[in-house]
């Protein structure tokens, strides 16, 4: 070994690791670029770790930081393989989904064997709403190297899409079970996504204990204040809920969740601070609204449930179900349908949502709204009791109604 790379080996192993793990990984490619500038893989580990410090704060400032350190990367090496990755896991981080794809299967057709292409060619189908082929990619990440966390946490989603709810939960374990102490970010996420399928799976009380724990791991985690917000306020104990989402809000200031904020202070019975939250998330959404990373499935929500102005939801839903087929799109596309009375479209569009077997409460509620309006009683009565069962609370309330109107 020659003294040089030694003696920079030496330096970066003396380099004080005590953040989280985004941050440690920033620390060593920055000791190593110290010493070797320019150094493709250091450029590369840095905007990589730049990348998954913005997923650790939501701090968008993160990403131009990775595109900055990309932009070095391919100057010094253009269409370097590894830097191609980056620029895929930024693409989705934009929500440039189609894009994301293309440069995903550029990279996979390059090289077929590498487990994260796979990865990324799955994210990007599944918010396309290419489900069948992202099973497929899911599969070969776990054909190629059994148990890797990445591939069984992709696995658990689709699960849990197509409504294997305790297959997901099953993975989702093992993933964890998979992933080293030191990653403590990583292990407070999938205690989140474990939260999350406990919620959609009505246990309220697993729910809690999940967000709980990821809080636990990753102090003050963005994604698990939000889970906890949503245990409870199925809790009715809408102001600590509140407070959670001021907090997610204060540290990740993005309209999707200043509209969640602005939404459980309405619950709480707020209502002036709810009005100036909503009016604020208002021109925030739209300011984003024809850009690829949006928040049009909250400013659709927004303009049906608490806005009165369907013709506005409408608008946005037909230009987003146009760039991608996703459940949550149709769902949102579907709901607007409804809001503006066209309930035989919305019944078909809610139908193509449900079909793969999703089972997300409010995605079920809005079927069995939509069901109760075109005067279908049974099929509304199954869907709103699935949804009251997964804590949906406009779902009790629609039952409850149904049932006493049956009762006259």
């Amino acid at each position: 070994m020659n003294k040089t790379l030694f003696a920079s080996l030496a330096l970066i192993a003396t380099v004080a690791l005590a953040g989280t793990p985004a941050e440690n990984a920033i620390q060593k490619a920055q000791a190593g670029l110290a010493a070797h500038p320019n150094h493709v893989p250091y450029l590369n580990s840095l905007a990589m770790a730049y990348a998954r410090r913005a997923r650790e704060t939501s701090d968008v400032a993160y990403y131009a930081k990775a595109e900055e350190t990309l932009k070095q990367s391919l100057a010094a090496a253009p269409a370097n393989f590894e830097a191609v990755k980056v620029e895929a896991w930024l693409q989705l981080g934009r929500h440039e989904f189609a894009k994301a794809l293309e440069t995903a299967t550029r990279l996979n057709k390059q090289m077929p064997d590498d487990v994260t292409v796979y990865g990324y060619m799955v994210d990007a189908n599944v918010e396309l709403g290419n489900y069948p082929d992202a099973i497929k990619a899911a599969q070969w990440m776990l054909n190629l190297k059994p148990g890797n966390v990445a591939g069984l946490t992709r696995a658990a989603y689709l699960r849990e899409l197509h409504g294997r709810l305790p297959g997901a939960m099953e993975l989702m374990q093992s993933a964890y079970d998979s992933t080293p102490f030191s990653e403590s970010e990583d292990r407070a996420w999938l205690l989140t996504q474990m939260s999350h399928l406990s919620y959609v799976s009505g246990d309220l009380a697993k729910a809690e204990m999940y967000a709980t724990g990821a809080l636990g791991v990753f102090p003050n985690y963005h994604y698990a204040q939000a889970a906890l917000a949503r245990v409870r306020s199925a809790q009715n104990r809408h102001q600590e809920a509140a407070a959670l989402l001021q907090q997610r809000y204060a540290a990740a200031p993005h309209a999707e969740n200043q509209f969640a904020w602005a939404e459980e202070l309405a619950l709480a019975g707020r209502k002036d601070e709810a009005a100036k939250a909503f009016a604020e998330f208002e021109q925030k959404s739209l300011a984003e609204s024809m850009l690829g990373d949006n928040s049009n499935h909250e400013l659709i929500a927004y303009y049906i449930d608490h806005a009165n102005q369907p013709a506005k939801a409408l608008e946005i839903a037909k230009r987003e179900i146009a760039r991608r087929q996703d459940v949550f799109t149709r769902d949102c596309y579907a709901w607007a349908l409804a809001a503006n009375g066209e309930y035989e479209q919305a019944g078909i569009e809610i139908q193509k949502a449900l079909q793969i077997g999703v089972k997300d409460p409010k995605l079920l509620y809005h079927a069995g709204a939509i069901a109760h309006h075109l005067n279908r009683p049974d099929q509304a009565a199954l869907y709103l009791k699935d949804a009251a069962a997964r804590n949906s609370s406009e779902a009790a309330v629609l039952l409850r109604e149904q049932s006493q109107t049956a009762a006259r």
